[in-house]
């Protein structure tokens, strides 16, 4: 029986080359998109291909939204194999202030970035308890790494963005917490960097950026697809183990 994985902010980028590349190792991929339209022509392009992949209207924003696409995995497929929480934002890249702590930047990148992840995780968990090998790969950053943010010799040393970094922080404090409370399930939780990809995240992104979608996406399946003895509650990129 095939795998059966949802990806949020699949339509494109990262999330899209990770459906691809999920459903050409042979899991049924549910690309999960904020306009259906957007999500329903990716799916059309990854059919195009052989591919077994369908889509789902899908706003990490919206609690009704998530909601609805859980349901209808539910009623289509009964259970989830994987859940890769691929979906967020970088809008401190096109904010227009010196401020160095803006409440209203905090509150729109949270509400996507971390508050999007747990309201998806809650609705899809008990189709990820109907699988024998459930996993949830929170796609994060190595700006989310204290340790990092404390090394001058990172690359993002001098970059600001709080909010975003804080919230990638907040999401892999989740990951830490989720993984002990599953422990005693076969679900595994696990936060994953693909790295400096070229994406649409924040502008001059596609010129300054190393990896393309397709070589960042790499990471992110090993870890969706590990093994039972695979780790859990860790934070990797493609070269291993990230410090907190």
């Amino acid at each position: 029986m095939a795998k059966i994985a949802l990806i949020t902010g699949a339509n494109r980028g990262l999330g899209f080359e990770t459906a691809r590349r999920l459903a050409r190792a042979g899991v049924k991929t549910i690309i999960g998109a904020r306009d259906p339209a957007k999500g329903e022509r990716a799916a059309d392009a990854l059919r195009d291909q052989g591919l077994d992949v369908e889509s789902v209207p899908l706003d990490v924003d919206s609690a009704s939204s998530v909601r609805a696409a859980a349901e209808h995995v539910e009623a289509r497929h009964g259970r989830l194999d994987i859940l890769v929480n691929n979906a967020g934002i970088l809008p401190e890249a096109t904010a227009e202030t010196d401020e160095p702590v803006d409440p209203e930047m905090f509150r729109r990148t949270f509400e996507t970035n971390v508050f999007g992840v747990v309201s998806v995780i809650h609705e899809v968990l008990p189709l990820l308890r109907e699988s024998d090998s459930g996993r949830i790969v929170n796609v994060t950053s190595t700006m989310g790494s204290l340790a990092d943010q404390g090394d001058p010799s990172s690359p993002y040393y001098e970059l600001g963005v709080p909010a975003y970094r804080t919230s990638k922080l907040a999401l892999n404090g989740i990951t830490v917490a989720l993984a002990k409370l599953l422990e005693d399930t076969p679900i595994k939780v696990n936060s994953v960097c693909p790295g400096s990809v070229q994406t649409d995240l924040a502008p001059g992104n596609r010129e300054a950026a190393a990896l393309t979608p397709e070589a960042g996406s790499r990471i992110v399946v090993e870890m969706a697809l590990i093994s039972g003895d695979g780790p859990t509650g860790r934070f990797v990129d493609r070269r291993g183990a990230v410090a907190w």
